[in-house]
């Protein structure tokens, strides 16, 4: 049986030096000390000093946590994995995550909601890459479905749009269908499906001038004559058929420029 004999505070704020028997033995938080009333004169067995020690790793692991939590919500694997780090023990690990759930700070379902909606407010993911960042942070496959059905299809026309705007200046320089292209190739790549590709390029600012489409076959035009000038012509206007097809212009646009209505093709390197 042991005695304590004296309490400290800590210069660290809320937590406190328990001596036994006129010798340091331990320290606590503010929470374990209040708990097991830890005042002077009480008298402590070997295994109540045991179940103290074991509650302060409790303590200390929750402490932690929270700490974590302060900065940005995380999933109960990311909260699991700092712990570990950090060196707490795997009883102390679970018991800080049970705790933290019944207090309401761990909760995966409402984690994976806050993800999706700081994307659809001023992120650039589509739905199959929110599935695959979470499933990264170990979010269960089926709380992620049940939040992603939640959202609406017009819901992700906005993180879409932000992730394309910038294609919009393209215009004058690529043909309308080359932006188009680029465009749903991005969305996909970001997790965008083709449906909901299909809303966001239809939204998309592009008004198809004429002025910018003709601008746009000009520098793509010469570009690629000025490439393969050096071939006999037929081989050139195939190659270069090719090439402006592929870059979206319709066949009667190619044949404007090979025709030189566009630019003197004569005069090519003056350009």
């Amino acid at each position: 049986m042991s005695i304590v004999t004296k309490v400290t505070a800590q210069r660290r704020k809320g937590h406190y030096n328990i001596f036994l028997d006129d010798h340091y033995a331990f320290s606590v938080s503010e929470q374990t000390l209040t708990k097991f009333r830890l005042l002077k004169g009480v008298e402590l067995t070997k295994d109540q000093v045991n179940e103290i020690k074991d509650a302060e790793k409790d303590s200390k692991a929750t402490e932690l946590a929270i700490n974590y939590l302060s900065y940005q919500p995380r999933s109960t694997a990311e909260v699991r994995q700092y712990l570990t780090k950090a060196e707490m023990t795997e009883n102390a690990i679970e018991n800080a995550v049970v705790n933290l759930q019944d207090l309401g700070y761990l909760d995966d379902y409402n984690f994976a909601k806050l993800f999706v909606k700081n994307n659809l407010q001023v992120g650039k993911d589509g739905p199959n890459a929110i599935k695959q960042k979470l499933g990264r942070k170990k979010v269960e496959s089926n709380l992620i479905e049940d939040v992603l059905y939640e959202i609406e299809n017009e819901a992700w026309l906005e993180p879409g749009l932000r992730l394309i705007h910038s294609l919009v200046h393209q215009q004058g320089k690529l043909s309308t269908k080359e932006i188009e292209r680029k465009a749903q190739q991005k969305l996909l790549s970001h997790g965008f499906n083709k449906e909901l590709s299909d809303l966001i390029v239809a939204k998309l600012d592009l008004k198809n001038d004429e002025q910018d489409q003709l601008i746009a076959l000009k520098k793509q035009g010469i570009k690629v004559y000025k490439r393969y000038r050096n071939d006999d012509s037929f081989t050139r206007n195939q190659k270069v058929r090719r090439y402006l097809y592929q870059h979206g212009f319709s066949g009667n646009e190619i044949e404007q420029f090979l025709n030189g209505e566009i630019v003197d093709l004569s005069e090519i390197d003056e350009y």
